[in-house]
């Protein structure tokens, strides 16, 4: 019985052992033939735009063996070679001037994949206009057969400034020739700038505006200005960076500024878009009009003991509160505060304040606050016997129903229901896309703000300079019927 179970066992572990070689022997097989070939996880690699003379972020090519036996490449190579304006490292191997930009030491066994990884630093274009610039790597195989993979990019000429200090009175025009900062923009005291009607600046991920003089950014409803990221590359195909939050630092106003003046200005995909220091809050630090914070991973607006007015502006989706008011004089008109943080279940408010300074003002008229959670306003407890200057008056708020004895900081409000989570205030607004990250918060027709503000209060047009109509509508925007 000991024998017939030894040789049982010594004739499975020959058995295994012959597997063994065949399968070693079928990975170690390499074929000429024309039929098989390499795949590619995709035949373009695609850079998007790019500004020129700036280096890109990397992308990853693979490149798999699926045709059942070995193939060895008898060259890898970049077409254009010294020419090109794309940088390839296939496996480990840099395809550079060393090696006459290619490789012959790739093979893949069968089932393998190679990693290849695409970079690029684009030439200036010959015009204004945004220009393609495209190249080849190719794989010839030891049957001669030749696969390629189109790398394809488009140069867009920039004027890159780095640790900009703005000493003396200045104007940046950037309507025409995108404007790229690295290191930061700083604004001595004493010093004004203006940004021009159409100006966008481009801010490198280290890079912000630090204001310590004046800051006027002056656009208008038909030529509005932009402060954003640089980066004008994609996530992922559905996703262009720009709509990720973080790519900046964002605009702080320090304790020496005042009379800043921010106009039909959009800021997004900041890190805190706006930060208004504690300072003599009987003088005014910021008007902000006709305007947008949106996409933000720390504050959309936080101001701490300051004066600020706020007219028509949309403040939305941030990490913490939309707005925080740390005491101080705040008035704010026909605002939509939403947020709809998608990235973080633990956002914070629509609109929060403390009294961790005084609040010597704080009105709010005509506004929406609206988002996720069953309750956007964040307030001090209300004490009857020492009353904060605070008034919110004309405004739809998804708040519980506040008892009576809160009627003198609350007239005229709207109270959404927040019994209904079947939309959690999304319905206000034409397009909420969480999935690809698209958002659009003027009113939809099905809106409750609609026709609610008051006449008497409400501002003349809204955040996109429309003029509003008899019954105005609450928040930046009026309804506009398509």
């Amino acid at each position: 019985m000991l024998k017939k179970a030894l040789f049982l066992y010594l004739s499975f572990a020959m058995a295994c052992m012959v597997c063994l070689m065949a399968s070693c022997q079928d990975d170690d097989s390499f074929t000429t033939s024309p039929s098989h070939q390499l795949s590619f996880s995709t035949d373009t690699v695609r850079l998007d735009t790019l500004f020129a003379n700036v280096p890109s972020a990397a992308k990853t090519l693979w490149v798999f063996n699926r045709s059942g036996d070995g193939l060895r490449c008898a060259s890898i190579r970049l077409e254009r070679g010294a020419q090109s304006a794309f940088r390839v490292n296939v496996d480990g191997i840099y395809l550079g001037e060393g090696n006459d930009y290619s490789t012959s030491e790739v093979e893949l066994r069968n089932k393998d994949s190679v990693r290849v990884v695409i970079e690029a630093t684009l030439p200036r274009a010959s015009s204004a206009e945004p220009e393609e610039q495209s190249d080849n790597i190719i794989f010839t195989l030891e049957s001669g057969v030749e696969q390629r993979v189109n790398l394809d990019a488009w140069a867009w000429n920039a004027r890159i400034l780095r640790n900009v200090r703005i000493s003396k009175d200045s104007t940046i025009d950037a309507s025409t020739t995108p404007t790229v900062i690295y290191g930061g923009l700083r604004v001595d005291s004493g010093a004004t700038l203006t940004l021009t009607p159409g100006s966008t600046l481009y801010f490198h991920s280290d890079a912000g505006i630090d204001v310590y003089g004046r800051l006027l950014t002056m656009g208008t409803a038909d030529k509005g200005i932009l402060l954003r990221g640089d980066r004008i590359d994609r996530m992922f195909d559905y996703l262009p960076y720009d709509r990720v939050p973080a790519q900046w630092m964002g605009v702080r106003f320090h304790a020496s500024s005042y009379d800043n003046e921010l106009r039909y200005t959009e800021l997004h995909s900041t890190n805190t878009a706006v930060t208004v220091d504690s300072c003599d809050v009987t003088r005014q630090t910021l008007l902000l009009s006709h305007s947008t914070l949106h996409n933000c991973q720390g504050y959309g607006l936080v101001t701490t003991n300051a004066k600020v007015t706020l007219e028509d502006v949309q403040i939305t989706n941030t990490l913490h509160d939309c707005l925080l008011v740390n005491g101080g004089d705040v008035t704010i008109n026909n605002a939509t505060f939403a947020q709809f943080y998608p990235f973080d279940s633990r956002r914070g408010a629509a609109l929060a304040f403390n009294n961790s300074y005084p609040i010597v003002n704080l009105l709010v008229r005509n506004s929406l606050l609206t988002g996720y959670a069953d309750d956007v306003l964040m307030g001090p407890p209300v004490d009857t016997t020492a009353l904060d200057h605070y008034l919110f008056d004309y405004c739809m708020i998804r708040t519980p129903k506040l008892t009576t004895a809160d009627s003198v900081h609350f007239t005229h409000v709207f109270y959404e229901d927040v019994k209904d989570t079947t939309s959690m205030g999304e319905k206000h607004f034409m397009k909420m896309d969480t999935d690809n990250l698209i958002y659009d918060f003027r009113l939809d027709s099905v809106s409750a703000a609609i026709g609610k503000a008051d006449p008497l209060t409400a501002l003349p047009d809204d955040r996109l300079g429309i003029s509003r109509k008899k019954t105005p509508d609450i928040g930046a925007y009026e309804y506009k019927q398509k």
